[in-house]
């Protein structure tokens, strides 16, 4: 594409994913996201968007919050946990305070009450791209860097050591709110969305602790865990 179109057509070649049950908007969507020079894939349940967005990687993805199989908040919260970090905007017919919490709580960026207007809709799209595409995918932890897409981390030596897809999703969430106290039922139900106990939490700060070093997550005697720095 030539630059003469100028910044603004920050969609192009982005990869999107859509996954919205209502035929007609989904329909809407790709064909207008399509022509806005998105390559878009589209999907009409949580089961069929988990599974995209697990094998295919995406710069960015809409979902709707009432999608049958999986919900859009559960679909978010189990991508956050298996370390996929894409940004979320979540389509909702709900708009009130503590639905939009809920919707950002669960992992996602962003949060679009329909009906909405498509320009709006692109508006927001534009800006969390230019977000992402200034701090990536990649978080600063003190004098060390966390690559959450080919999960390593690099050390301020320049070590590069290896992660699993659920140390970086832990590392995402603490990181995501620094200074935050964060409790293990929190942490188990974001994080490890499969996991029926709240040992799993303690294990794997054990091995975040063993491979980055102690201080990389601190413990709140009686209240939980936050971030700490390499």
């Amino acid at each position: 594409m030539d630059q003469s179109d100028g910044p603004e057509r920050l969609a192009d070649a982005r990869r999107l994913l859509i996954v919205e049950d209502d035929r007609e908007l989904r329909t809407m969507m790709e064909r207008l996201l399509t022509g806005e020079g998105y390559h878009v894939d589209a999907v009409a349940d949580g089961q069929a968007g988990l599974h995209r967005a697990l094998v295919d990687r995406y710069d960015v993805m809409v979902i709707d919050r009432g999608l049958p199989a999986i919900d859009g908040l559960d679909l978010t919260r189990r991508l956050r946990g298996r370390g996929v970090a894409t940004p979320v905007i979540i389509l909702t017919a709900y708009g009130s305070v503590v639905d939009r919490v809920e919707g950002l709580d669960a992992g996602a960026e962003d949060y679009l009450v329909k009906p909405f207007d498509i320009d709006e809709l692109l508006a927001r799209l534009r800006a969390l791209l230019r977000r992402h595409a200034t701090l990536g995918e990649t978080i600063r932890l003190g004098d060390g860097t966390v690559d959450l897409v080919r999960r390593v981390a690099h050390t301020a030596d320049g070590t590069a050591i290896e992660l699993s897809g659920r140390e970086c999703a832990l590392l995402r969430t603490l990181a995501s709110r620094p200074g935050r106290v964060f409790n293990r039922d929190e942490l188990r139900t974001t994080v490890f969305d499969t996991a029926d106990s709240d040992t799993v939490v303690d294990t794997y700060v054990h091995y975040l602790r063993r491979k980055l070093g102690k201080t990389i997550v601190l413990t709140m005697r009686g209240h939980g865990y936050r971030i700490g720095v390499m």
